[in-house]
């Protein structure tokens, strides 16, 4: 069961701000965005859609969940193949940051490559449960402590096609203590 917090044409109307925002910002420059997959997926592709500015897109999966309702605090992530950014401006696109820690852990390890930029992209910010002290330059909306799907984000492996964002209502037995 699910309750629908930001509705289709609410979430339309933000990726289109804050792509506006992003369009104004990077306009004499290009930009690579990179996604972190699996739940980025969608929000980065109507981003870039509206994104003025010239773009290229790379993907990165990276996660603290696995298959839990809350965030492990172990961050994996998985590269086919190293994505080239020395001297280029680049923006990591997350679905939702809420402790922080696979946002940090990616920026530590682009840092390393010498960008010419970095900046943030987070459609959600869950921030009552940040534990790593990461800036988000472009947010769409804060929201509470609850679980949440569509848009991208899923409850092992359901509810990704929504096209909305909803609060999932998890039984007691499905969320670790």
């Amino acid at each position: 069961m699910y309750t629908v917090l930001f509705d289709e044409q609410a979430v339309k109307k933000r990726v289109g701000e804050i792509a506006s925002q992003i369009s104004r910002d990077y306009a004499d420059r290009e930009l690579v965005l990179i996604s972190i997959l699996k739940a980025a997926f969608i929000f980065t592709a109507d981003l870039m859609r509206r994104v003025t500015v010239p773009s290229a897109v790379e993907f990165v999966q990276a996660s603290s969940y696995g298959d839990c309702a809350v965030s492990t605090g172990v961050v994996t992530v998985n590269r086919d193949r190293k994505i080239a950014v020395e001297d280029k401006h680049i923006l990591l696109v997350d679905t939702i940051v809420d402790t922080g820690a696979t946002l940090h852990c990616l920026i530590e390890k682009f840092k390393d490559q010498r960008p010419a930029s970095i900046a943030t992209a987070a459609l959600l910010d869950k921030k009552v449960r940040r534990t790593s002290d990461v800036a988000i330059t472009y947010r769409g909306f804060e929201i509470p402590d609850v679980f949440v799907v569509g848009y991208g984000m899923d409850f092992s492996g359901r509810y990704r096609n929504l096209p909305y964002i909803a609060e999932l209502t998890l039984p007691a037995h499905s969320i670790p203590s």
